[in-house]
């Protein structure tokens, strides 16, 4: 018996191929630099939650989301065509602030190191 529900393996293939389509077939510059990171789907298979990151920044600008808002339709029709899925889900698109809590931690960490070093007593 399998240990993935059908909605976690239909969120693999849906990110797999955003990632393909994003990355040949959409020529907005406004979201020509963003990564997909994760997918989330119903267990109904209705709605899929796709989550990204802008590479190299900590926020979203308006313009990524815009843009992405924008391509949901185009990537919806297109994910119809490549899987075989009786319904396609609604995609919608998440920023994913985990990436900026990382960079932010790691920030923290060399800020202690580099404070340890400092203050270490000479012999």
């Amino acid at each position: 018996m399998s240990s993935f529900k059908r909605a976690d393996r239909v969120a693999d293939l849906i990110k797999i191929e955003i990632a393909d389509l994003l990355l040949k077939q959409i020529r907005d510059p406004r979201i020509g630099s963003v990564t997909i990171t994760g997918v989330k789907v119903t267990d109904d298979l209705r709605t899929a939650r796709v989550f990204f990151v802008e590479m190299g920044k900590d926020t979203c600008s308006a313009a990524v989301q815009t843009g992405l808002g924008k391509a949901a339709g185009f990537l919806r029709r297109e994910l119809g065509r490549r899987l075989q899925l009786r319904h396609v889900p609604e995609i919608l698109f998440t920023y994913d602030p985990s990436f900026a809590y990382g960079s932010r931690i790691d920030t923290l960490l060399m800020e202690i190191h580099q404070e340890e070093e400092t203050n270490v007593p000479a012999d």
